[in-house]
Order: C-alpha cells, then sequence, then structure tokens
C-alpha cells in the first residue's frame, strides 16, 4: 500500500519538474530574453529617435518663423478692423458696403487732423480743449496720462517727453539699467547747487517704471535714439546692439535736453 501511494506521488511530481524545467530554459533562453537585444532592434531604435528629433527640430523653426507672422497678420487685420468701424457704419446707412473704405477715410481723417493741429487755429482750438479736460476731474488723470506716453513716441523733438536713452547703475554696483532721461532739474543745498537728471526706468514695458534723481555726471548716454530705446524696452532687449558707445555728456546735452546754468547759493 506505502508502495502504491509513493509510486503515485512520483507520478504527480514527474511532470511538473519537467514543466518548470522547459519553461526555465524558454526564459533563460537569449533570444526569448526581454533584456536582450539583437542588433537590429537596437539600430532601429537608434533611427526612429534622430527621426523623432529631426522632426521636432524643424517643428519648432516652423513655428519660430510663423509666429511673428502670424501675430504680425493678426494685428494688422484686426487693427484694420477697428479703425475701418468708426466710418463703416456711416457708409452702412448711405448703402455702401465698400470694405476697407471705412479705413481709408479714417485715415485720411487722421491726417487732416494733424495738419490742422500743426498750425495756429488747431494749436488754439487744442489748447482750449485741454482747459476743459483738466477741469473734469477724472478724465484730466487719463488724458494726461495718455498724452505723456504719445508724446514720448512724437517726431515732434520740442514735445517729446523722452528726452535720450540713458544707462544707469542700477540696482546695486556692477549692474545697469536702461532708463529715459525725461527732464533736468536744479537741486539747492547748503553746499551748493547740483544738476540732477530725472531718469525714467521702465520696470513694465513702457507703462510702468521708476523715476530717479541722478547726477548728469553719473548718467551714461548710449548712441542710441529714443525710438531705439523704445524697442529695447519693448522686445525685452532682443533688439539690442551688440556694440554700443557712450556719448560725451557735454556734445549731447544742449541740443535735446538743454544745458542748465548752476546758480550760485
Amino acid at each position: 500500500m506505502a508502495t502504491r501511494d509513493r509510486d503515485a506521488d512520483l507520478e504527480r511530481l514527474i511532470p511538473l519538474s519537467i514543466t518548470d524545467t522547459a519553461n526555465r530554459s524558454k526564459s533563460s533562453s537569449p533570444f526569448n530574453s526581454p533584456t536582450a537585444s539583437g542588433p537590429g532592434s537596437a539600430g532601429k531604435e537608434a533611427f526612429s529617435k534622430v527621426i523623432r528629433s529631426w522632426a521636432s527640430k524643424k517643428f519648432m523653426t516652423g513655428c519660430v518663423i510663423l509666429l511673428p507672422l502670424a501675430i504680425t497678420f493678426y494685428i494688422t487685420w484686426w487693427f484694420i478692423h477697428f479703425v475701418d468701424g468708426f466710418f463703416s457704419p456711416i457708409y452702412s446707412h448711405l448703402g455702401i458696403d465698400i470694405f476697407g473704405l471705412g479705413f481709408i477715410t479714417s485715415i485720411t481723417f487722421i491726417f487732416l487732423v494733424g495738419v490742422f493741429m500743426s498750425s495756429w487755429v488747431g494749436a488754439s482750438l487744442l489748447s482750449l480743449g485741454e482747459w476743459f479736460i483738466r477741469k473734469m476731474p477724472l478724465m484730466s488723470y487719463i488724458y494726461a496720462a495718455s498724452k505723456q506716453i504719445s508724446a514720448a513716441i512724437s517726431p515732434d523733438q520740442s514735445s517729446q517727453a523722452f528726452k535720450e536713452v540713458a544707462i544707469v547703475r542700477h540696482p546695486r554696483i556692477g549692474e545697469y539699467a536702461f532708463g529715459f532721461i525725461t527732464s533736468t532739474i536744479i537741486l539747492r543745498k547748503s553746499s551748493g547747487s547740483e544738476e540732477l537728471c530725472c531718469v525714467y526706468v521702465p520696470t513694465n514695458h513702457l507703462y510702468l517704471g521708476d523715476i530717479f534723481l541722478i547726477n548728469s555726471k553719473d548718467i551714461m548716454r548710449p548712441n542710441l535714439s529714443v525710438r531705439e530705446g523704445i524697442e529695447i524696452v519693448i522686445s525685452g532687449g532682443m533688439s539690442i546692439p551688440k556694440i554700443m558707445t557712450i556719448m560725451d555728456s557735454q556734445f549731447i546735452m544742449s541740443p535735446r535736453v538743454g544745458k542748465l546754468t548752476i546758480p550760485q547759493v
């Protein structure tokens, strides 16, 4: 009885051991191992990486080229629609539906306003209108701020809010900041008088910034126009020239800012 039970146990164990041995041999085979790979699969993986890298680079190149063009065309198209909307309702009431006619009329109107305001009569009417606006509590502040911004890029040198571009040491020694000279003042002290320049240093494009009173001798004036300085600030420094030359203050203060005579105290 014991011999028969032993034989039954052997019959049950032998197939299991054979199956385990076969499975182990298959799993340990170098051809079926997941970690082992032939030269063909390694070459395919390297080739796919090269293709993905090349495709991603070309895609980013296309985005870099098309993005500024798309933004330019979008803003231009929006501007045309915006300006066209001033006079297009008038033409719609008259039964004239021509796209762009309102835009042309608006541009012509702006040009005629510029011509008229350059005359003595136009300047007198503008001064009268500004006087009325200054009497209004809220509109006076809005008009004053918008006029300062428009005066900064005005082609009229006598009315420019930004006189010239300045480079000042800020905020620490060894660091410099771009700014714009807006005016020049005389600071009277017990030890004498000192000429100071009011320098506006933008911190958020051109709309927000800090105002510093700096001695005129401590200001570096690069060979940049006001428009070039504004482009540098708006572009985040991407349009800055590779080489800049610092101009001598005695040759540049007189025509733009106006050299002041320091009175003796």
